[in-house]
């Protein structure tokens, strides 16, 4: 493969990383450099621009209006479920934000203090992050969708002191009351929030707990507004809860300095996108896409970035995202392979997309979970444009693998992510830490130092950072995924190593699962996989045995166990299928065999395991399955 600019670029990345980010960092304004590029004073910890000092929502905001962008689109809204647009220019933004932010201040939030933000796709949502950030206040924000036992845990880990959120998120077809949600989070939380702020939205007025809580309205009435407040470059910016093995979540931390280099150096680095230019992340602000890609990075770069409250299909029609990039002028969209499936399905011949003037639609942008190949070629057939799959997780921040557009497109493979970026050192490794052959399917993990903008550590706890990423290949960060490189270094992504499964983009912990299914008072043993799934990518199938002696009907028992999910994890989890079995598959040493249920439900081959306790009952677990449409290969 003849070498490209991609190729000088990530070849300068290796072989000079200090120099490579230390030129990406001169596009920040910095109130003070940094003493060190990369200081690794503290292995295995290491930090990016140490003793530099900055503020992310000044970068965001402030420089762009001092840099005469002040009247461009900063934040577009555009919510189908409440027939609503609203335009955001840069000055409007930096004005509502700084007012937030003195409402903030005047309830005695300061530099380190964290707020959790549990907010539907609103602009009070950005207001709320970008507020935080010009104060030094770390963020923790919370998808809406979250039951109270989830939001709880949250509560307990990042003890805020105040709470953002609204009455209600609104879905398609219904509203969502949030408020019933929150009390009962706090209500089982230890830690207690002094106050909490509630967004008032016509469609569900909340009940308002005198004495803790306040209507935004008032929150923010004649807040004087707040400047930016300096902080280190290593000082958190924000944390973000992902689903850890053992069901307890993960505070994922975010630090400001190399934040801000590597989103603003990946939105034309990666994506092609210029300042003055529309991007729109299809997204949930919930989750590390949202983060990165609705928020931070386009505001980075001074583009117009779009907050989207609605869904691919159903608001009104498959047609809602060919709608709103001909309005909005959208030049690039990044969103979902299960949004791109549901598209598909409702409209495979792509009838919408004619209807709708998408010329300065030039590049779509796929990542969530692995996308499949028939999806990846059916939206470059339709579309006409580049269709890009890239690969990278809550911990990273930003992308592991991608095209990047910016330094030259290279030839696509679908099914591939394409290569590491600049900055990212990628291997395949064995169980003993060999790196794999080209072909070979291994343990896939990124050579130390990560680069900027990736997770420092955990929030409180320095320990199982080590433990989850640094521990399994030393010297290296273990993705937790697993895969293969081709002859020409390209990255397959094909399963996670541990169980956690993808659904729709959301990492869910089938362990956390299977502690609900467990908590039920008929069932004596379960297990939880994740099963393929057309529009979801993965679905989650629970296996459980009921002890002796129940007397409920098994119908009845699965219809509790749905529900027990939806209440404790939340619907987000999209668990509608448990299957009752007389005994679950076992190695003699009792450990369940769920990698060879999986592969079963999947109707992939597989290898007896050596060490099974009973082979017969694999047969048993096929023949469950296909009573509920899976294992259809016998």
């Amino acid at each position: 493969m003849a070498r490209s600019v991609y190729d000088e670029v990530y070849a300068r990345s290796m072989k000079d990383p200090e120099g490579f980010w230390s030129r990406a960092a001169e596009d920040i304004h910095w109130e003070k450099r940094c003493d060190r590029v990369f200081d690794d004073s503290r292995k295995p910890f290491v930090r990016w621009f140490a003793g530099g000092v900055l503020n992310t929502c000044y970068n965001a905001l402030d420089l762009h209006i001092e840099r005469g962008r002040g009247k461009q689109r900063a934040l577009v809204y555009d919510s189908p479920v409440t027939s609503t647009v609203k335009v955001f220019t840069y000055d409007e933004l930096r004005d509502a934000v700084a007012r937030v932010a003195g409402a903030l201040r005047r309830q005695g939030i300061a530099k380190g203090d964290r707020v959790i933000i549990y907010m539907p796709m609103v602009p009070e949502a950005v207001m709320a992050m970008l507020a935080c950030a010009r104060i030094g206040a770390i963020h923790s924000v919370v998808f809406g969708g979250f039951a109270p036992n989830e939001l709880a845990k949250r509560i307990d880990d990042a003890k805020p002191r105040l709470i953002l959120s609204a009455s209600c998120g609104i879905e398609v077809n219904r509203v969502v009351p949030y408020k019933p949600l929150l009390d009962g989070a706090i209500d089982l939380a230890a830690h207690k929030p002094e106050r909490c702020v509630i967004l008032q939205r016509p469609h569900d007025t909340a009940a308002l707990v005198r004495g803790r809580d306040l209507d935004w309205g008032d929150f923010v009435s004649g807040a004087p507004p707040a400047e930016c407040v300096p902080v280190a470059a290593t000082d958190p910016l924000y944390v973000l809860y992902t689903s850890g093995t053992t069901g307890v979540p993960k505070g994922v931390v975010r630090d400001n300095g190399g934040h801000a280099v590597a989103l603003k150096w990946s939105m034309e680095g990666i994506y092609g996108v210029g300042t003055g230019e529309v991007y729109w992340a299809a997204s949930d602000i919930g989750w590390v896409v949202g983060h990165s890609y609705i928020v931070y990075a386009p505001l980075l770069k001074g583009c117009t970035t779009i907050l989207y409250e609605g869904k691919p299909v159903g608001t009104p029609d498959p047609g809602a995202f060919w709608r709103l990039i001909a309005e909005h002028g959208v030049n690039v969209l990044f969103t979902a392979p299960t949004a791109f499936r549901a598209i598909k399905k409702e409209d495979p011949q792509g009838t919408h997309m004619a209807k709708h003037d998408l010329r300065r639609f030039r590049t779509l942008f796929l990542a969530g979970e692995r996308c499949d190949p028939d999806t990846l070629l059916w939206a470059r057939e339709r579309l006409g444009v580049p269709v890009i799959d890239h690969w990278w997780q809550t911990e990273t921040g930003w992308p592991i693998a991608a095209n990047c557009v910016g330094l030259g497109m290279l030839p696509v493979k679908p099914g591939s992510p394409t290569r590491p970026v600049p900055g990212y050192d990628v291997r395949v490794l064995s169980e003993d830490n060999r790196e794999m052959d080209a072909g070979q399917i291994g343990s896939i993990a990124i050579k130390l130092p990560l680069p900027p903008g990736c997770l420092p550590t955990l929030w409180n706890n320095d320990a199982g950072y080590a433990t989850s990423y640094l521990t399994k290949h030393p010297g290296h960060y273990l993705t937790g995924d697993a895969g293969y490189k081709d002859d020409d270094g390209y990255l397959y992504i094909m399963s996670r190593v541990d169980d956690i499964i993808n659904v729709a983009g959301h990492r869910l912990s089938t362990g956390a699962m299977e502690e609900v299914l467990s908590a039920h008072p008929d069932v004596a043993e379960c297990a939880v996989i994740g099963v393929a799934d057309e529009i979801k990518g993965e679905v989650p199938v629970g296996f459980v045995v009921t002890k002796a002696g129940v007397t409920r009907t098994e119908s009845e028992i699965v219809r509790q166990l749905v529900e027990r999910v939806r209440a404790e994890i939340g619907p987000v989890a999209a668990f509608k299928t448990a299957i009752v079995v007389a005994r679950l598959p076992k190695t003699r040493s009792g450990k369940i065999l769920r990698g060879t249920m999986k592969r079963i439900a999947d109707s992939q081959a597989y290898t007896m395991p050596a060490t099974i306790d009973d082979p017969t009952i694999l047969a048993e677990i096929a023949e469950a399955l296909r009573a509920k449409g899976y294992a259809t290969q016998r």
